[in-house]
């Protein structure tokens, strides 16, 4: 009985024990709320700030133009990033391009079967033809076939009607080939007439058993075949050899017809004249880029219009979700959040920077902040004038040469999204000595652009150069969905040990863990800060 009595009277206690403890928690709630009101921002001690970009809203316009001036960091170099040298890659030395073939790969001569002629159509803009004039010459080279000089799209988007010899040393390139695969400029006449190819289909990637089964039964019967929309129509994987020559096609053979080299290597002696060092930027903010990937910038109804018209013209493309694709890393940045990311890992104010594009979607206004950031800024059409640029201006294609040949000589080029140049010239770059290449981290930096007022700017410059790891084109440096072979031409690629040369092996190197993060990379004053990490994460 006494037991029973003990415990209802612990029971009682317990009573209003529990009401007392939570308006204890109540007013330390109200404490802190009040504490909070009085608080600073916690963006108060920020050095700069943005316009914070939203995807949704119908008054995205209007929320826009809320604060567009940028204000510029203070300090030159990114307090987030190690003291490297930012014009130049890690270990570049101990790398090269090599893609001599082996003695095993027989003379075009010995294998070149008499009357079998292969001829291909490119599809799209410069870089994709360039992808498909080096893998027609593979193709050929499997078909055991003479191949036509490639004939290009003239009909796509860019309306250009350029002919193969009006960008590229037609003659350069037959014979530099040679000994690989038998090259004419025509089709020879077939019992004194015109000979018209039999047109056909490949699927793409198709492998060279691909073509053995699929294009040679129809070649030993027609003589004469031309694969029409011919962009990515051979594997990314082949034999070492294939590879090679894919290399010798891409790096060697397609070399740019003189007036356009004269002109590109003009524009490069004026950008070193201004100085010893300089950033090509492949911006690609073009309405048509924009459409194509379905992406959203805050420009209201009249964006929406403007690019989902644009976009009309691709029949295949799908409905977009544009906060899906800027999740996901898909769209460019904009040209202010380019300029921001490379100030954070280290690009001062007075670099001087070289952009490649076209007309920039928003023109001039959209320009601003990068050239805020970067007063340097260059163009071809400021460096070159109207008259000198007259013989290319019409062609899409030999401007876009101009800015290819820039773009590789630059000691930097930053590519602001995932398309054929970019690809083209990144597995370019690596195989002429690893000269940096630098990617944007987008799905990433998108987060942390869409937070950057809920920190400093010391944070926000260390988490930029943080999330930049594995993306500022050291050697080895390879993601997982960067395996397109004109981009990572790893069968090209030597390396050099203890004075000796091998080929890089994908199992083993002594730069397989380059890009993992150290804690030597990154300023150790600044803390993680838990709460910022899960707004940032995916």
């Amino acid at each position: 009985m006494a037991f029973s009595r003990r415990r209802h009277h612990h029971y009682s206690r317990r009573r209003w024990l529990i009401p007392a403890i939570s308006a204890a928690f109540g007013f330390l709630l109200l404490f802190i709320f009040f504490l909070s009101i009085l608080a600073p921002s916690p963006n108060g001690n920020r050095l700069f700030h943005l316009p914070r970009r939203h995807s949704s809203d119908d008054n995205d316009a209007d929320n826009e133009i809320e604060d567009s001036q940028s204000h510029v960091p203070i300090k030159a170099r990114s307090e987030g990033v190690s003291d490297r040298d930012i014009w130049s890659s890690r270990n570049s030395k101990f790398f090269y391009g090599c893609s001599n073939a082996s003695n095993k790969f027989l003379k075009a001569q010995d294998i070149t079967h008499p009357n079998r002629y292969l001829s291909i159509v490119t599809s799209g803009g410069l870089n994709q033809q360039r992808t498909g004039i080096t893998d027609a010459v593979v193709a050929a080279r499997i078909l055991n076939a003479t191949l036509v000089v490639p004939k290009l799209d003239k009909s796509s988007y860019w309306k250009d009607s350029s002919g193969f010899s009006d960008i590229f040393d037609v003659d350069w390139f037959i014979k530099y080939l040679a000994k690989d695969v038998s090259i004419v400029k025509e089709l020879p006449l077939r019992r004194g007439q015109i000979w018209s190819p039999y047109r056909m289909r490949v699927p793409r990637k198709c492998t060279d058993r691909c073509y053995i089964n699929r294009v040679l039964p129809v070649l030993n019967k027609k003589h004469a075949v031309q694969i029409t929309k011919f962009d990515y129509r051979l594997a990314n994987k082949l034999d070492t050899d294939l590879q090679k020559l894919r290399c010798r096609v891409n790096y060697h053979a397609l070399k740019f017809a003189d007036p356009i080299l004269r002109m590109g290597e003009k524009l490069i002696q004026r950008m070193r004249m201004k100085s010893n060092h300089f950033i090509a930027l492949h911006l690609r903010f073009e309405s048509d880029m924009l459409a194509f990937s379905g992406c959203y910038y805050g420009g209201g109804d009249k964006e929406r219009r403007e690019l989902g018209k644009i976009r009309k013209k691709w029949k295949t493309l799908h409905d977009s979700d544009p906060d899906k694709a800027r999740r996901h890393g898909r769209c460019p940045l904009t040209p202010e959040e380019v300029g921001l990311m490379l100030r954070s890992i280290g690009y001062a104010e007075d670099v001087h920077i070289y952009v490649a594009s076209g007309e920039i979607y928003g023109g001039e206004e959209t320009l601003t902040p990068l050239k805020a950031l970067f007063p340097n800024f260059y163009t071809k059409d400021t460096l070159a004038t109207k008259d000198e640029l007259e013989p290319f201006s019409a062609f899409s294609s030999r401007m876009a040469a101009l800015d290819f040949i820039v773009c590789d000589e630059s000691d930097v080029f930053v590519t602001n999204n995932h398309g054929n140049m970019a690809k083209i010239l990144a597995g370019r770059r690596r195989y002429f000595g690893h000269k940096p290449t630098i990617r944007p981290n987008g799905r990433k930096l998108y987060r942390l652009f869409l937070n950057r007022n809920y920190m400093t700017e010391k944070e926000f410059v260390y988490r930029v150069g943080k999330y930049q790891r594995g993306f500022m084109g050291e050697p080895k440096e390879v993601g997982p969905s960067w395996g397109v072979f004109h981009e990572n031409p790893s069968s090209c690629i030597c390396e050099k040990v203890d004075n000796a040369t091998v080929e890089i092996s994908h199992s083993s190197s002594r730069l397989e863990t380059s890009s993992k993060v150290t804690s030597n990379d990154y300023d150790t004053d600044i803390s993680e800060n838990p709460e910022l990490d899960m707004l940032l994460s995916d």
